[in-house]
């Protein structure tokens, strides 16, 4: 078969599915498979696929077509420029965070430290630790999360990115953070925490709510029981002056909530901002009086 009969026919199975964008998730898979760039796809269209390229085509599809998220059928994906192994043991990697990076990227006063201590909470496949680790080389980086599978995923991406020596992952379900960071000790936490209420995490998509980890989406009864937890650690980890970046909830006014309770904890400078859609997704800070 040619290529470009492949990828119709592919994208005409994942749309009778009901996939979102099926020409490009078809696209994807065969970019894979042919270790080209996705646009390069179309200078291919009429060369003609070994059959055993046809079957790893068809086996993705099905995947994909039962509702497993193409990122993980392919394998990887780009974050910021780095590309990322993906598996089932932590979230897809998101554009609205690679804009939360950028915001702590941005920060005049997190740059103005000569080598910054940087948390990522809730670190996951390690996207956000790991992007900040390359792009932002002075600062320390460590990552933590509760879920041991996705702390191994994030070492495995760390180690294939060359940053295993400058980005560390701790799992804090096994550690108390006052025993591993002096008070004052942070200046700066970055967070994409699981924000969705539970009610709302049974009407996600079908291809995240059966096969993304569900810790890594759940909130609690209003979404904010783990936004909560870590500013109230905050106060404890940050120094003064200290910085705060979270991606929320776009919904239910949530960054309105979440600046609400950083004003009660004594931030200053509190921020919301919108992402490139225009929802109000970022929440950002600094604690006056640290330790």
């Amino acid at each position: 078969m040619k290529l470009g009969a492949v990828l119709q026919s592919s994208a005409d199975f994942l749309e009778k599915r009901k996939v979102e964008s099926p020409r490009m998730a078809a696209e994807l898979l065969a970019a894979r498979l042919l270790r080209c760039k996705r646009l390069d796809l179309y200078a291919k269209l009429e060369s003609t696929l070994p059959e055993k390229l046809v079957d790893a085509m068809r086996r993705g599809v099905v995947r994909v077509g039962k509702g497993e998220p193409v990122q993980y059928v392919i394998g990887q994906w780009d974050f910021r420029g780095i590309t990322l192994k993906t598996d089932k043991r932590a979230l897809v990697p998101r554009p609205e965070t690679e804009e939360l990076v950028q915001l702590l990227l941005d920060c005049k006063k997190l740059r103005a430290v000569e080598a910054p201590r940087i948390l990522d909470y809730g670190t996951g496949s390690g996207c956000i630790a790991l992007s900040i680790a390359s792009e932002f080389p002075r600062a320390k980086v460590v990552g933590i999360d509760t879920c041991a599978d996705a702390l191994e995923l994030a070492g495995e991406n760390a180690a294939a990115l060359g940053l295993a020596d400058r980005v560390s992952f701790l799992n804090c379900s096994e550690i108390d953070l006052a025993d591993v960071f002096e008070g004052g000790a942070i200046d700066a936490m970055i967070s994409n925490p699981p924000y969705i209420p539970t009610a709302a995490c049974k009407r996600l998509p079908d291809n995240v709510r059966e096969h993304e980890p569900m810790q890594a989406l759940d909130g609690g009864a209003d979404g904010m029981d783990v936004i909560r937890s870590i500013l109230d650690e905050s106060v404890m980890l940050l120094a003064s002056g200290g910085s705060v970046f979270f991606e929320v909830g776009a919904e239910d006014n949530q960054a309105t909530a979440v600046a609400r309770y950083m004003s009660e904890l004594g931030f200053d400078g509190i921020e919301t901002h919108n992402d490139i859609s225009g929802a109000e997704r970022f929440v950002t800070g600094f604690l006056a009086d640290g330790i």
